[in-house]
């Protein structure tokens, strides 16, 4: 297992090598596709820390925290150096080259229609601030299904 801020590094790193922007929204969407996939795939976290079910999707509070000072803006700052095994490295790859092309807006849409971030918020409008944790357990659930039907 790692930490939620070295897949965070990894991922910002991912970006600034391609010359591509990345925003914190992106950010926190893209390490929730990875925390889902892994959960899916592998019936394991990747990393310990949670999301919360913000109104802009899924949120690492951690993570955001670090790097709320940019706003809306991409992320510019170098990340410190970090360790990550290849197979993490494999996985981050995948969802990133999946993922990774698409906008943050689409991403936070993509993360409203999906079963654990809908279950977290329960009946909540999608306007109303939440800090509802988004159980890995129905990341699990839905991102399992998912593996299964592209499977199929």
């Amino acid at each position: 297992m790692v930490s939620v801020q070295t897949v965070a590094y990894y991922v910002i790193t991912f970006f600034h090598e391609r010359e591509d922007l990345i925003t914190n929204l992106k950010l926190q969407k893209l390490l929730y596709y990875i925390q889902g996939w892994h959960l899916g795939l592998y019936e394991k976290e990747l990393f310990q820390e949670d999301f919360q079910a913000w109104i802009h999707g899924p949120v690492q509070c951690n993570v955001y925290n670090e790097y709320k000072h940019y706003r809306w803006n991409p992320i510019s700052e170098p990340t410190p150096l970090f360790d990550i095994y290849a197979d993490v490295e494999s996985h981050i790859n995948e969802v990133l080259y999946t993922y990774g092309i698409e906008t943050a807006y689409a991403l936070e849409r993509m993360t409203h229609r999906e079963d654990p971030w809908l279950l977290a918020r329960g009946n909540l409008p999608h306007d109303v601030e939440s800090t509802n944790i988004i159980s890995k357990a129905s990341m699990q659930t839905y991102f399992s299904r998912l593996a299964n039907e592209e499977n199929s």
